[in-house]
């Protein structure tokens, strides 16, 4: 309980330091300023109000508990986007909303100097902090000794306040001249917890020999220990993981896509947009193309297949009707001479089943329009991998899945990268990969605008 109260008082120090900084900031940026706006008031509101926002961002961070792994890098982050967010929400709410009479040049500079008192803050607290083990946590660490050392550089290279004692093994088969502070086996945890005053217990789980420390978790819990268990994750190549809770049960989450919550509504939003802007603007050009097909052969005007979307889901794709009514029929008699190997895609020169229209509509890539509507109701976006047929999923292997955990789109990197020029079909799941691993909202900007230029203006790269 001694060391809880010592970590308590040390995160109010830490809380103060913040504010003091702050208002030091303040203080200068006045001084700076020759003390011209000293008797505003407005002055002071917005001061508090930067330091509130910047206190309350990094608490629900949780930068202010001590006791947490922060690596220079993520508090770095955290502090860096706490103190934007709080800062342009001021911006926003006392210059734009509430016309504040407040110098702007005025704030800026505090801005700048307050970020800076902000950084020292937490750097200088966090130094003092892991200098003085006085205010460390008494830590012994359970597992292997292969665990011991990794687990304790990586928290030599935090900023977590831990004064390691050392470690128990999972077996008293411990070499005799094993000089790593070794302190005996697992089941003389209770005797050495006692013997040196341990105050928090670090059980390193082994993936390649998991060990069940329930019952030692739970001697450690009624002592009154803090206790920490560390899983070995598994490795997955390209994977990153986070960690969240399905009730009481943690959870390990790996994923290697990189569109999250946030990123999907960003890509939906400019989908919906783009979508109902292209529908207005190539509206009366898609109802004389639908004339011209009408006039030029029978059959349907919009074309309907069956393809394959995210995660194997289908949906229908809709295109103008560029070939004859029996296209899909004739497309056994075909198959021989497709340039794309092993089956993966159905791509050939002169394909004979195009009708006049189809010709032009197919090297305009309008052909492609009414998919816009298969973007509006969510089916595919605007950017993405090209939507495959069900006859070519079924001869994927497993590594070509991967194109499919995202949803298709109208264009992307295969069709801006040499299209039909592209006969390999790992070379289309090589470019969809590397899409799906590096996405972001200007790399679809930018494949749209190539897509204009290339495909349509050039007339490139498409029969």
């Amino acid at each position: 309980m001694k060391n809880r109260s010592r970590h308590a008082n040390y995160n109010i120090a830490y809380f103060l330091s913040d504010i003091l900084l702050a208002s030091l900031a303040f203080v200068i940026t006045s001084l700076i300023f020759k003390c011209k706006y000293i008797a505003n008031l407005d002055y002071y509101i917005l001061h508090a109000s930067a330091i509130f926002l910047i206190i309350v961002f990094n608490n629900s961070k949780r930068l202010y508990d001590t006791t947490l792994f922060f690596y220079f890098d993520r508090w770095l982050n955290y502090l860096s986007w706490d103190f934007i967010y709080s800062n342009g929400l001021v911006i926003v709410l006392a210059f734009w909303v509430g016309r504040c009479k407040v110098s702007i040049f005025f704030y800026l500079m505090f801005c700048i100097i307050e970020y800076i008192f902000l950084l020292l803050s937490a750097f200088g607290m966090r130094k003092i902090l892991r200098k003085r083990k006085t205010y460390a946590s008494r830590t012994l660490l359970v597992g292997s000794k292969e665990m011991y050392e990794k687990v304790l550089r990586f928290i030599g290279h935090n900023s977590m306040s831990v004064d390691v004692i050392g470690y128990l093994a999972e077996t008293d088969d411990i070499p005799e001249n094993d000089k790593t502070p070794y302190l005996g086996s697992i089941e003389q945890l209770e005797e050495i917890v006692h013997s040196h005053q341990i105050d928090q217990v670090f059980f390193m789980q082994h993936r390649a020999r998991p060990v069940n420390y329930e019952k030692y978790v739970a001697l450690c819990l009624e002592m009154g220990l803090i206790t920490r268990v560390i899983e070995r994750p598994y490795h997955v190549q390209r994977a990153s993981s986070t960690l969240c809770s399905i009730g009481p049960y943690p959870a390990l989450t790996y994923h290697n896509v990189v569109l999250n919550a946030y990123a999907k509504f960003a890509k939906r939003v400019i989908d919906i947009a783009g979508s109902l802007f292209g529908i207005i603007i190539f509206g009366i050009p898609m109802i004389i193309v639908a004339i011209m097909i009408k006039i030029d052969s029978k059959g349907p005007v919009i074309f309907k297949q069956e393809r394959v979307g995210m995660n194997g889901r289908r949906f229908k794709m809709y295109k103008f009707r560029s070939m004859v009514a029996d296209a899909e029929k004739r497309k056994k008699e075909l198959e021989d001479k497709n340039k794309v190997s092993g089956g993966y895609m159905f791509k050939i020169k002169d394909d004979p089943r195009i009708t006049r229209v189809g010709k032009f509509i197919r090297k305009t890539s309008i052909d492609e329009l009414p998919q816009l509507f298969n973007v509006l109701f969510g089916t595919m976006s605007l950017v993405g991998t090209r939507p495959p047929t069900v006859d070519e999923v079924a001869r994927y292997d497993t590594r070509h899945w991967r194109r499919l955990s995202i949803k298709p789109g109208i264009t992307g990197m295969w069709q801006t990268s040499g299209r039909s020029e592209i006969t390999n079909f790992e070379e289309v799941v090589a470019l969809d990969t590397y899409y799906i691993d590096n996405w972001s909202i200007w790399l679809d900007l930018k494949i749209i605008i190539k897509t204009l230029v290339q495909l349509i203006l050039k007339r490139t790269g498409a029969y």
